[in-house]
C-alpha cells in the first residue's frame, strides 16, 4: 500500500495553492485560529518593548549616570515573569483541553489575558516605586498564563485537524502571525513613544486581540480526534464533515483517526503527564520538547528585545524602534515565503542549513563588537536583521512543524502542553541571563553577546542532525510505525514501509 509521501510526491503537479483550495475549509478554520497567535506576538513585544519606551523608564526606572534605565534585577523579574507565567499556563492548558476540549480551551486562555490586561494597565497607578514596579510584574504573570494556555490548545487543535500536505505550511502560521502580531505592537509602542505615559495606551491596545480568539472559539468546529477520544463519534462526524472538501468520504476519515487512536491506545491506556516519558513515548516527547525551545538556541528572546539591546550598544531610542519595525518586517516577508518553502523542502535540511547560516551572523557581530566606530552599532542591527531573516525561512517555521508531527494522537495535548512548557522555560532563563550579560550595570558584554548565541546555534545545530527525524507528508499511522520501529532521524526519510489508507492526502 502506498505511503502519504510517495502519494503526495506521485502528485507534484498538485501545487501548495491548489491544496490550500481543496482543504479550504480548514485553510479558513487556521486563519481563524491564527488570531490567538496574533495575541501572542502582540503581547510579546508590546510587553517586552514598552522597557525601551522613555516614559516608561522614567516612571519604572532610576537614574544611572543621568540617564534612566531599568535596574537589572528588575529588568530581569519581568523578563522571566511572561516565560515563567506560560510555563504554568502551558501545563494546565495541556491538562484542561483533554478534559473540556480545544475550544473551550482556547476560549479560557483569552478571557484570562483580557485580565492580565487590565492589571498591566492600572500599574502607574500606585505612587509607590515598588508597587508600580510589582503590579506591572502581576500583570505580566497572568498575562504569560493565558497567552501558555491559548498556543497549547491552537497548536494541539491545529496540529489535529490539518491534513499532511498542509501541516508543514500551516505550522509555518505560527511564527508568520507572530511576527504580524509583533509588527502591529512595534507600530503602536512607535506611535505612543513621545506621548505622557504612552505606555498606557499600548497596554489598553491589547484588549481587542485577547477577545478576538473567544469568538473564533465559539464559531470554529471542536477537534475530531478530541471527540474519537472522547467516545462522541456522531459529534465527531458533524466536526469532520465541516473541514473536509466536498466530496470527501467523512465516515472514513473519522474511521481512520479511530484507528489510529485505536492502535495507540494498545501501548499508551493512560493520558498523563508521566505517560509522556514512559519508555515507549520518551524520544517523542524530547524531540518536541527540543523543537520548541529551538527559537531560544537561535537568540529570538534577544531579536525581539532589540530596541532595548541597541539602545544599550548607542543608537538613539527612536531609531532602534524604527530598526525593530524593520527587523519584524522582514521577518514576516521571510516567514511568509517559508508557508511554501516548508512544503517543498524537507524538515532536516532547513534546519542545519539555516541554523548554521545563524551561527555566522552572531559570531559576526560579536567580532565586529570587538571594535569601535559608528559602523560597529551599525553591522550589530543588521547582523539582528539577516539572522530574522535566515530563521524566518527556515529554522522557526519548521520547530513548529517538528512538534506538531512527533507527538502521539493519545499524547498530543498534553505534550504540546509540555513543550510550551520548556519553551517558557529557557525564555525565562534568556530573560534572566541576558540583562545581566549585556546590561551596563551588569556584565556590560553589549554586542559581544553575540558569540553566546554562536555557542547556543552550535548546540542546536549537532542536536537537530541526531535527534530530528524527517516527517514531511507522513500520515500518523506512517509515524507511529517508525518511531515503534525505533528508525533514526535520518532513516525517517527513506522509509517506504507500508501503512493503513487513509480518507484524505
Amino acid at each position: 500500500m502506498e505511503s502519504s509521501e510517495s502519494r503526495e510526491n506521485g502528485d507534484e503537479r498538485r501545487t501548495l495553492w491548489r491544496y490550500a483550495k481543496k482543504y479550504r475549509k480548514v485553510v479558513w478554520v487556521t486563519f481563524g485560529l491564527a488570531s490567538a497567535i496574533l495575541l501572542y506576538g502582540y503581547d510579546f513585544v508590546i510587553v517586552g518593548t514598552v522597557s525601551g519606551m522613555p516614559e516608561f523608564q522614567k516612571d519604572f526606572g532610576e537614574l544611572h549616570n543621568d540617564e534612566w534605565i531599568l535596574p537589572s534585577l528588575w529588568l530581569a523579574l519581568w523578563n522571566v515573569s511572561s516565560p515563567l507565567g506560560a510555563m504554568f499556563g502551558a501545563v494546565f492548558g495541556g491538562w484542561f483541553q483533554d478534559r473540556v476540549g480545544r475550544r473551550l480551551s482556547l476560549a479560557t486562555g483569552s478571557f484570562l489575558s483580557a485580565v492580565g490586561v487590565a492589571i498591566m494597565f492600572v500599574s502607574y497607578i500606585p505612587t509607590d516605586m515598588e508597587g508600580r514596579r510589582l503590579a506591572f510584574l502581576i500583570g505580566k504573570l497572568v498575562q504569560g498564563a493565558a497567552t501558555g494556555t491559548v498556543m497549547a490548545a491552537t497548536q494541539t487543535y491545529l496540529s489535529e485537524i490539518l491534513p499532511p500536505v498542509l501541516r508543514g505550511s500551516g505550522m509555518a502560521f505560527f511564527p508568520v502571525f507572530t511576527l504580524l502580531g509583533q509588527l502591529t505592537g512595534a507600530l503602536v509602542i512607535f506611535g505612543c513613544l513621545n506621548q505622557k505615559r504612552g505606555y498606557v495606551i499600548a497596554f489598553g491596545s491589547q484588549w481587542p486581540f485577547s477577545f478576538i480568539p473567544m469568538i473564533v472559539a465559539y464559531f470554529v468546529p471542536e477537534s475530531p480526534t478530541w471527540l474519537i477520544r472522547t467516545r462522541k463519534v456522531d459529534k465527531a462526524l458533524v466536526a469532520q464533515a465541516r473541514l473536509d472538501p466536498a466530496g470527501t468520504n467523512t465516515k472514513a476519515v473519522v474511521n481512520q483517526i479511530a484507528a489510529d487512536i485505536a492502535h495507540e491506545e494498545e501501548t499508551t491506556k493512560n493520558t498523563t503527564f508521566a505517560q509522556c516519558f514512559d519508555r515507549r513515548n520518551l524520544r517523542r516527547t524530547l524531540i518536541v520538547l527540543f523543537a520548541m525551545s529551538i527559537p531560544n538556541f537561535f537568540g529570538l528572546p534577544l531579536l525581539a528585545k532589540a530596541s532595548y539591546f541597541l539602545q544599550i550598544c548607542g543608537m538613539k531610542a527612536s531609531l532602534s524602534i524604527i530598526f525593530l519595525i524593520l527587523g519584524i518586517i522582514l521577518g514576516l516577508l521571510a516567514n511568509v515565503a517559508s508557508v511554501w518553502m516548508v512544503s517543498k523542502f524537507r524538515r532536516r535540511e532547513l534546519t542545519l542549513s539555516t541554523l548554521s547560516l545563524c551561527t555566522l551572523f552572531w559570531g559576526s557581530m560579536g567580532v565586529a563588537n570587538c571594535f569601535k566606530g559608528n559602523g560597529v552599532v551599525w553591522w550589530t542591527a543588521a547582523s539582528m536583521m539577516l539572522t530574522i531573516i535566515t530563521a524566518g525561512v527556515g529554522v522557526w517555521p519548521v520547530s513548529f512543524a517538528v512538534a506538531a508531527e512527533a507527538s502521539s494522537l493519545q499524547l498530543r495535548a498534553k505534550t504540546q502542553g509540555l513543550g510550551w512548557t520548556v519553551s517558557a522555560f529557557s525564555t525565562a532563563l534568556s530573560g534572566i541571563a541576558l540583562p545581566y550579560v549585556f546590561n551596563p550595570d551588569a556584565g556590560n558584554l553589549r554586542g559581544k553577546v553575540g558569540f553566546t548565541y554562536v555557542s547556543s546555534c552550535g548546540v542546536a545545530v549537532v542536536l537537530s542532525w541526531f535527534l530530528l527525524p524527517e516527517m514531511k507528508g507522513r500520515s500518523v499511522g506512517e509515524i507511529d510505525r517508525m518511531f515503534e520501529m525505533g528508525l533514526g532521524g535520518r532513516e525517517f526519510g527513506v522509509w517506504r514501509g507500508e501503512e493503513r489508507r487513509t480518507g484524505r492526502d
